[in-house]
């Protein structure tokens, strides 16, 4: 039996996919768009796009476990569709900020509440992993600090505590293969909590020169960030910046408590990525 990934084309899907077919999983992956798939040799394609229900049946076909990003259109076919199918487990990729008390109302909890309601309202049998803010994030500053250009942040020190995307993908293939995590909802997290200032000094010591810092105010922030996402999304995250503002980020599951594997730090992952901060 087949277990599909949705997402396919995005770093954990893509990990996901390389760690079950190194292992000797059957694997298909899913796009809207297969032909553009990169999977290794071996692994199938289909074609799956939630606005386009008649796409369901091929690709769940023989699928017993699915790993699933969340996309709240066609959510409710996909899920009937996949009890149709014989489908046995579903593990969400979610997000923590569910958990906050507006969820219902926030662009950026909004998707994954609503697929998780709609798992939870199903007869399948379901995982919910919740990672707080990724380690790639900082990938939004490689074009500046490529250009020697200072990271202007309207909250410097807000605390998070960033998570490898790999952890996500071991968590998540154990999650799709094991027990252990059958039926959780679990939050998860990297070992430790950084500043955004302790971060750009992670990348700074790692490319070995210096990154300025440039404190600016929430309206200047709100403009920049304007300009490349809708307004509700960037009042979403300037809040939730400005509430980590006060303390260290809470330290939840990890490799290190879910598999008993130590987590990947974000030094490591600045050691890993450290080509993406320098000009081509």
């Amino acid at each position: 039996m087949a277990i599909l990934i949705t997402g396919a084309r995005g770093k954990v899907g893509q990990a996901v996919i390389g760690r079950l077919h190194s292992a000797g999983r059957t694997v298909r992956a899913a796009s809207a768009n297969p032909a553009e798939l990169a999977v290794p040799a071996g692994v199938e394609t289909a074609e799956l796009a939630l606005d386009r229900p008649e796409t369901f049946d091929a690709a769940l076909r023989g699928v017993r476990q699915v790993f699933l990003y969340p996309q709240p259109a066609g959510i409710h076919e996909l899920v009937k569709a996949a009890e149709a199918a014989g489908v046995e487990h579903v593990v969400l990729l979610s997000s923590s900020s569910v958990l906050g008390p507006h969820a219902e109302n926030d662009p950026l909890a909004g998707h994954s509440l609503q697929v998780e309601r709609a798992l939870a309202a199903s007869n399948l049998t379901c995982t919910f992993l919740r990672p707080d803010a990724f380690a790639s994030n900082s990938l939004g500053w490689a074009h500046f600090i490529g250009r020697s250009m200072p990271i202007q942040l309207a909250y410097p020190d807000a605390h998070i505590a960033p998570i490898h995307p790999e952890d996500i993908a071991d968590i998540a293939v154990e999650a799709l293969t094991g027990t252990s995590l059958t039926g959780r909802s679990v939050t998860l997290t990297g070992p430790e909590s950084l500043t955004f200032r302790e971060q750009l000094a992670v990348l700074a010591d790692t490319l070995g020169r210096e990154i300025p810092i440039e404190q600016i105010t929430r309206a200047e922030a709100e403009q920049q960030m304007g300009d490349y996402m809708p307004a509700p999304m960037v009042s979403s995250l300037l809040d939730l910046w400005e509430a980590a503002d006060h303390g260290p980020a809470a330290i939840a599951d990890t490799t290190e408590t879910l598999l008993g594997r130590p987590a990947r730090t974000y030094r490591q992952w600045a050691h890993e990525n450290a080509p993406a901060f320098t000009r081509h």
